[in-house]
């Protein structure tokens, strides 16, 4: 058995006292107060962010439509998915598979990947990213809508272009790296 504890809390000290000024958060992915967005298509329900986990990781739910999907990237921090409903193709290390629910499909950080839905139908996941900030470049490249059942925005070429700058810009700011497709 691996011991875990090394990276955290030498085994010769105490754990550390709880921190009362945190608190037990709930989310419900169609609580009104969960910010929803939408990113290339896709849409995304920021269900617990670093700011709640003191950056240890956020969680996003996310709907992904036929077609749907990232392009290929790659960052500096772990990512795992669950994969709750559907099916997707996830690309790692240049290598594609076919994933259908249930699974969960870790991406170690700086590893090249994607996915994309080619199944005909929605799929649905979890994502965990540690440490957390996916959601905050989320958060500053996609359009907020208003439920997770509303329809994603479908931006002409113009804004499509924008978004693709902005997302370029702010890349390097939260530790990630759009790689070309191959």
């Amino acid at each position: 058995m691996t011991d875990y504890s090394i990276a955290t809390i030498p085994p010769d000290q105490p754990l550390p006292a709880d921190d009362p000024d945190r608190s037990l958060t709930v989310a419900l992915p169609d609580d009104p107060a969960v910010p929803h967005i939408s990113q290339a298509g896709n849409v995304y329900s920021l269900l617990i962010s670093g700011a709640q986990t003191e950056g240890r990781y956020c969680l996003i739910d996310m709907l992904v439509p036929d077609g749907g999907g990232p392009p290929p990237h790659r960052h500096q921090f772990e990512e795992m998915f669950t994969l709750l409903e559907g099916e997707l193709e996830f690309t790692f290390r240049g290598e594609t598979q076919t994933i259908r629910a249930p699974a969960s499909i870790n991406i170690p950080a700086n590893a090249s990947h994607q996915f994309a839905n080619r199944s005909g139908r929605m799929a649905h996941m979890l994502c965990m990213c540690t440490p957390a900030g996916q959601e905050d470049f989320f958060l500053a490249v996609a359009d907020r809508i208003p439920d997770r059942q509303s329809p994603a925005p479908k931006p002409d070429a113009v804004k499509q272009a924008e978004k693709k700058e902005l997302m370029q810009k702010l890349a390097p700011k939260y530790r990630t790296e759009f790689l070309s497709a191959k």
